[in-house]
């Protein structure tokens, strides 16, 4: 019969790619757990009122049209949702098919079963397959896996979560649409069940064997399973264990499939006392807690309290007498076993003849060392027993008192098993590597002594004293060449052969009384040596190898291992080198990566790649976890050093008189950095000692895991730094703002770190600066990043964003106030302290001042500072959060005309009348004064809003001028060949694209280059940009634009008048406006939008000036009123802020008043 997993035996590839599609589900449930949206907890107030009508459970589907309705009644729920679905719909989708997987999986099995039931495979029913080794074990797993799937769903995603995500994707896709969907079974099968894995919580009646039952299961072929994994051996393990109280380790795996099968047919659990006692005595005799899948833990004892048989079945393993007969076994086994671990470990006793003669010894040795790490470790974990139930309690306490349980001499147990099974295996793979060669040698050898000694007897060999004797020269040579004759392929034959060939010669060393010469009796003492050597070579079998890797199992631990990182921790900052045994530790925990890839490999499938990327992902992230403390414990040390540097030891000066070398050699200061550089660079030595290790499919290169961990640990310790050192008093006075000290007080704790790192590089052999750059850096950005998302519209989530990482994860700290992070909050306090209303700015002297008391609130300083202590990403990072706070200002002021301008009757009357009197914009205004007062008294209400908005967007507007100030400053300081070459490629760029618009056929960068996107990354960065000439947002045609800008300037020129040393100031201080944020604003405004509309409003400016110049004429008043000064200084201001010459303001206005008016003032 053909081999039942050949390529060719569809009925056994079939079940295999079943078994194998198994695995591959559970780790994709796995790996999507730890990503759950935590929106669809609904844990927070704040999410529940947010998004409390968006998110809705199964109830949803009892009436779609309500929930519906309820949403489009509201626009801005509406919104909302669009935009919930934008931001979740990936992750959902992810979910989903996980979900639609886990249905597909049960369906294909149903299949399959039908198929072998109707005859569809040739001579295979369900009968002969159970028959078949290979059958049974894959039918077994098949039905296992799928239980396993279910328990991971309900212990890793919520029902009510589920639900919650499974109804979204129902309403955000288009699946509910297609008609092969089957959204229906998939919800029906994994609705709540009301469990819950929070400690304390209760157990729904009839959990799980309801939810095993969504999906009916042809119970023949679940009661045959069940039959099978009762009565056989189905794994062949108990030939690696062959003690009899070892047995129910060796059908652990045994042992946990049938416990999750046994929820499939829940009548054995309540009712069928026989058959669960002879489950018990068979599985559970000695053992209650028992891992089901890669570590998942589970207490018989609390899963089998509602159902009657298994619980009485039970009872006799929990009693109390046999619970202690137990504990006390393997706290014996301790005892004996430590002491006989550190002989075989000890340097030099491990030689290949002690193995070779030993290895029945070493194998129990290591079979009892296992089987008590394993059964303490289950049996005394913490997640098995609920702190709750009294009985786990005492059951618990028992085990530790009697087992004198102690974490910390179980983990050295663990750690020499690890260490000794690490050394054997790899002395085991050497030996059969160099089997053949060394059997072959030995061979040669010993055929050579009999062929001298054949030569000595023959008379002609100078040997003294040793007669001439033809029958033993004979014999000899026979023996010679039976020696040659053995073949290594026979290993029987010849193993035969050699025994009897060593008898031989101890035969004839007595018959023919050759003991009296010492050298023949050497030379045939030689021969029985080589030979023996030929029988133990013979006897180096790869079963040992086999046998130690299923004896090796620590899968049970996979999740229990880290309630001992602890322990592991401090053992590694005790001494440092402890790492090196941690290596055999974790080499012997990625052999729990078998247990889910081995179907996988077998079945040739691609999942095979994601599968074991995630498991060893995993392992290899709690080995950067456990390994985390010698980063932790350097920084530690490096605070210590950062202190003594700046506060206790003084600078030498460069000449210093003899008599006060004393003071300045500071000994005990000095002898303390020594020591504590010595305990860093000794921490280091420490990690680099493990060697490249291949964990998993992840190699694990020490020097990178060190620099990891060191960029880590720098991460969390400045991300702190930053949350907790820009947290600002928004009611502080503007004199008394903390903004300063803050900055200088942070700039100073940056320092400390950026000194340290400096001064250790050279110690831990890193590059200092560059891990300085690059995380910080990042920091700053994802910092940025997060604070942009509050002005998205899709937001950028962590697994998404460029500047986070799973490996070296920058911290998130829930919010102070309404910023997100420190970047906000420190942008927030300076737009504070700015603010139009209550500082005036002077433009000359880059300096705020209050207006009441005309003090010096801040200036330009302020930036350098800001450089200083998040260096030029923080600088670039508040630039580009304040062009999202303008966009955000101009999209509002977009909205807010709509409202109070085009949609106003009356706003709409007084600007057509006043559109009516003006034109021609050429001519002169009749009776201006009046015509603009009517008009700006009628527009009245609509201008607090409108000053406020455009006061804004000036106040960020001369903001981001100095930040490219300073940035542009810096720039050409630090690094004046980039400032230059930007420079020139900026200017030739803008060169070739104006000579393109001149003439077409010359060239252009073309849509799909990079080049004008990347270059204006980098000139920004170098403050080389106008943030006046940017467009912020997109724009459509508005009506009476023009003519409202106007208005409003005209409006505001009343509050102003005009000071020879300060320019255009408030007039009052109750009613108070700055002049440079309300001509950048409307500059800014009006850059939006077409510049024909500037044009316009430029024109209504020269026709206001010249109808009031002509009122004045004509009345004789001789001097220039002070609205036509305003309106000169704004053109004026507004020719020198854009850059343009002054004919455009000319146009309007004629040259001479332009001359002549500030001599007159």
């Amino acid at each position: 019969m053909v081999d039942f997993l050949a390529e060719n035996n569809l009925c056994g590839q079939a079940v295999l790619r079943i078994v194998s599609c198994g695995n591959a589900i559970i780790a994709e449930l796995l790996r999507l757990s730890e990503f759950i949206p935590s929106i669809f907890r609904l844990k927070e107030k704040t999410d529940q009122q947010k998004y409390g009508d968006i998110i809705c459970d199964f109830s949803y589907f009892k009436g779609p049209e309500y929930y519906e309705g309820k949403l489009e009644a509201k626009p801005e729920l509406q919104d909302l949702d669009e935009e919930f679905r934008d931001n979740n719909i990936e992750i959902l989708s992810r979910f989903y098919f996980a979900f639609e997987s886990v249905h597909k999986y049960i369906v294909d099995l149903n299949r399959y079963l039908e198929d072998l039931n109707e005859g569809v495979y040739i001579q295979q029913t369900l009968e002969t397959v159970l028959l078949n080794e290979d059958g049974k074990q894959l039918l077994c797993e098949a039905l296992y896996l799928y239980g396993v799937m279910l328990l991971v769903v309900d212990q890793k995603m919520e029902g009510e979560v589920r639900e919650r995500m499974l109804v979204s994707y129902y309403r955000y896709s288009a699946a509910r649409s297609s008609a092969d969907s089957n959204l229906d079974d998939i919800c029906k099968l994994l609705r709540s069940t009301g469990y819950s894995s929070q400690p304390g919580a209760k157990r729904p009646p009839n959990y799980p064997e309801s939810y095993f039952q969504r999906v009916p299961i042809s119970e023949t072929f679940i009661s045959m399973v069940i039959g099978r994994l009762r009565s056989d051996d189905i794994y062949n393990q108990v030939s690696a264990y062959p003690l009899p109280e070892h047995r129910s380790t060796a059908l652990a795996n045994q042992a946990a499939m049938l416990y999750v099968i046994l929820f499939f047919t829940p009548s054995i659990l309540h009712t069928q006392q026989a058959k669960m006692r002879e489950i018990v005595d068979k599985y559970f005799p000695d053992n209650w807690v028992i891992s089901i899948y890669m570590g998942i833990t589970v207490n018989l004892l609390e899963a089998w309290e509602p159902y009657k048989a298994a619980k009485t079945a039970l009872n006799y393993t929990l009693d109390q007498a046999n619970i202690r007969e137990q504990a006390s076994r393997y706290a014996g086994s301790i005892d004996r076993l430590k002491p006989q671990l550190q002989q075989f470990l000890k340097e030099g006793f491990l030689r290949e003849e002690i193995v070779l003669d030993n290895i029945p010894k070493l194998l129990n040795c290591l079979r009892d060392c296992n089987v008590a790490i394993r059964w303490l470790m289950l049996h005394t974990a913490e997640p098995a027993y609920d702190p709750n139930n009294k009985r786990l309690r005492q059951i618990k306490d028992q085990v530790i008192n009697d087992s004198k349980y102690s974490p910390k001499i179980l983990f050295q147990l663990l750690l020499d098993t690890a260490q000794f099974e690490f050394v054997l295996k790899e002395m085991f793979k050497q030996m059969l590597s160099e089997k053949q060669l060394k059997w072959e040698n030995y061979k040669e050898e010993g055929s050579e002594r009999m062929t001298e000694l054949a030569e000595v007897f023959s008379g002609v060999k100078p040997l003294t004293r040793v007669e001439k004797n033809e029958n033993l020269q004979a014999w000899f040579r026979e023996i010679s060449k039976q020696i040659l004759s053995l073949n290594y392929e026979d290993s029987t034959a010849a193993g035969r052969k050699t025994v009897q060939l060593i008898q031989a010669l101890e035969e004839v060393q007595e018959f023919h009384q050759l003991e009296s010469n010492l050298q023949v009796c050497q030379f045939l003492a030689d021969t029985r040596k080589f030979l023996h050597q030929m029988i133990r070579t013979i006897n180096i079998k790869e079963e040992v190898l086999i046998t130690m890797q299923i004896i090796g199992d620590l899968s049970y631990a996979w999740q229990l291992i880290d309630s001992f990182t602890s322990i592991m921790q401090e053992s590694i900052r005790a001494s440092p080198s402890m790492v090196t045994k941690l290596r055999a530790t974790f080499l012997k925990l990625a052999s729990a990566l078998d247990l889910p890839l081995l179907r996988i490999n077998q079945a040739n499938s691609p999942d095979l790649l994601s599968v074991s990327q995630y498991y060893s992902g995993e392992l290899v992230s709690y080995v950067r976890k456990v390994l985390q403390i010698i980063p932790e414990s350097m920084f530690t040390s490096l605070a210590k050093i950062i202190k003594l540097q700046i506060h206790d030891i003084m600078e030498v000066p460069t000449r210093l008189d003899k008599d006060k070398l004393r003071d300045y050699a500071q000994l005990g200061a000095r002898y303390e950095v020594a020591k504590l550089t010595h305990a860093i660079s000794i921490f280091t030595e420490g990690i680099l000692m493990m060697k490249t290790t291949l964990v998993g499919i992840i190699k694990v290169d020490p020097k990178q895991l060190l620099e990891d961990g060191i960029r880590k640990e720098l991460v969390r310790r400045v991300a702190f730094a930053l949350h907790k050192g820009l947290i600002f008093n928004p009611k502080a006075k503007l004199q008394t703002s903390e903004l300063m000290p803050k900055l200088k007080e942070m700039a100073a704790t940056m320092d400390g770190f950026y000194r340290s790192f400096e001064y250790i590089q050279d110690y831990v052999s890193i590059y200092g600066l560059k891990i300085w750059q690059e995380e910080v850096s990042r920091i700053i950005n994802y910092n940025v990043e997060q604070e942009c998302n509050n002005f998205l519209r899709t937001k950028i989530q962590d697994w998404q964003s460029v500047y986070q990482s799973t490996h070296i994860p920058i911290p998130k700290y829930p919010p102070v106030d309404e910023s997100a992070t420190f970047i906000g909050r420190l942008c927030r306090e300076i737009l504070r302290i700015t603010d139009p209303k209550v500082t005036c700015y002077i433009d000359q002297m880059n300096t705020w001042y209050d207006m009441k008391t005309h003090q010096e609130v801040t200036n330009n300083r302020l930036f350098s500072e800001i450089q200083d202590t998040l260096g030029t990403f923080g600088l670039n990072g508040l630039d580009r959060l304040l062009c999202f706070m303008i966009v955000k200002e101009l999209q509002n002021f977009l909205i807010m005309f709509q409202k109070t301008v085009l949609m106003d009757r009356s706003v709409l009357d007084t600007l057509k009348a006043l559109m009516n009197a003006v034109s021609p914009v050429k001519g002169i205004v009749g009776n201006a004064s009046k015509v603009y007062s009517t008009a700006v008294a009628k527009t009245q209400k609509i201008w607090p809003s409108y000053l406020e908005a455009i006061l804004k967007v000036g106040q960020m507007q001369i903001l981001r001028q100095q930040i490219a100030n300073e940035l542009n400053y810096s720039c050409k300081f630090d690094s004046k060949h980039l400032a230059a070459a930007l420079e020139n490629l900026n200017k030739s760029l803008l060169a070739d694209i104006e000579a393109h618009y001149q003439d077409p056929s010359l060239p252009y960068p073309k849509e799909d280059n990079t080049l004008l996107y990347e270059i204006a990354a980098y000139l920004e960065a170098a403050g080389v940009h106008n943030p006046l000439n940017k467009i912020y947002i997109t724009t459509k045609r508005l009506s009476y634009f023009p003519i409202v800008n106007f208005l409003f300037l005209v409006a505001q020129l009343p509050k102003l008048h005009y000071n020879k040393n300060q320019g255009m100031t408030c007039r009052k201080s109750t009613d108070p406006i700055d002049w440079p944020p309300l001509v950048l604003g409307l500059l800014t405004l009006l850059k939006q939008f077409h510049s024909r509309y500037t044009e316009q409003f430029l024109a209504l400016i020269g026709q206001f000036i010249r109808s009031l110049m002509d009122q004045c004429t004509s009345q004789k008043i001789p001097e220039m009123p002070s609205d036509v000064v305003g309106g000169l200084m704004f053109l004026e201001d507004y020719v020198h802020d854009t850059k343009l010459p002054r004919k455009v303001a000319e146009a309007h206005v004629p040259s001479f008043i332009f001359d002549e008016f500030r001599t007159i003032l």
